[in-house]
């Protein structure tokens, strides 16, 4: 619903991909079909080829099948039997994980965990807004009346937008201060690669934009942190089994690591 509303209020086309074991790449990217008639081959473009795409439940799926989204989202666009086809602009992945049922499930690899700019546990919604969910939907869905805001142009116009806000050079080097920490603490066998250094400043960027500055604070750095770079670590199994989490080490590192004034 999530996703289908974040596509609806900006007029974007909308895919969801529910992810499942016998998932094959081609089912994601799409395949070639080949017609008897005139013995000729045709594209049949894939889910993947949409503005706001849902991969639901992505640890059911095979490694393989996983890998068939890295480069559509980092480079928005898909290879097909040797062929680039480019991807609709925006394009945004949504996807969600299965956080119960381990059997018949597979981790996600870190090079595609990389690729998302943030990762969020939404949990349970507290009685009063669950009483109001309830409520909301008694006789017609919330989607029914939803309206867009924006459209994908001036989505698009927004993301050059984001680009232009300023980043002082004080506060890119508290960035990659930051992203250092997480490479040399021992309990981490994995950091933060250079793709998160640069996932935190555009999400900075972000940050600031929407709250109408042209250029990013150290606060805004400090506040997105904690959702776009735990996901990225890999901790050592004495600190998995130590009972560590990977936020409660990003924020260590924010409390150590001296902030530019």
């Amino acid at each position: 619903t999530l996703a289908k509303a974040l596509a609806q209020s900006v007029e974007a086309s909308f895919s969801r991909v529910q992810f499942t074991p016998d998932r094959l790449p081609a089912d994601i990217l799409g395949s070639s079909i080949y017609n008897p008639v005139d013995g000729t081959f045709s594209f049949r473009r894939g889910p993947v080829f949409c503005n706001v795409l849902l991969a639901d439940e992505t640890n059911r799926a095979s490694p393989r099948t996983q890998s068939a989204l890295l480069e559509a989202m980092s480079e928005a666009q898909a290879t097909i039997e040797g062929t680039q086809y480019p991807l609709p602009s925006p394009f945004v992945v949504l996807a969600t994980e299965n956080p119960v049922e381990f059997h018949g499930t597979y981790p996600l690899p870190e090079a595609q965990l990389d690729r998302f700019l943030v990762r969020l546990e939404l949990g349970y919604p507290e009685p009063a807004v669950e009483t109001q969910i309830l409520y909301a939907q008694q006789q017609t869905h919330p989607l029914e009346a939803l309206e867009a805001v924006l459209t994908c142009a001036e989505v698009v116009g927004l993301q050059r937008a984001v680009r232009e806000v300023a980043v002082e050079e004080s506060v890119g080097r508290y960035v990659v201060d930051l992203v250092a920490e997480t490479r040399a603490d021992d309990r981490l066998k994995l950091g933060v690669s250079p793709r998160g250094s640069l996932m935190l400043s555009r999400a900075a960027q972000a940050a600031a934009l929407s709250q109408g500055r042209g250029y990013v604070l150290p606060d805004d750095v400090q506040r997105l942190a904690p959702q776009v770079l735990p996901h990225r670590l890999v901790l050592t199994s004495k600190a998995k089994y130590g009972g560590a989490a990977k936020g409660d080490v990003i924020r260590e590192i924010l409390g150590r690591v001296r902030v530019p004034t």
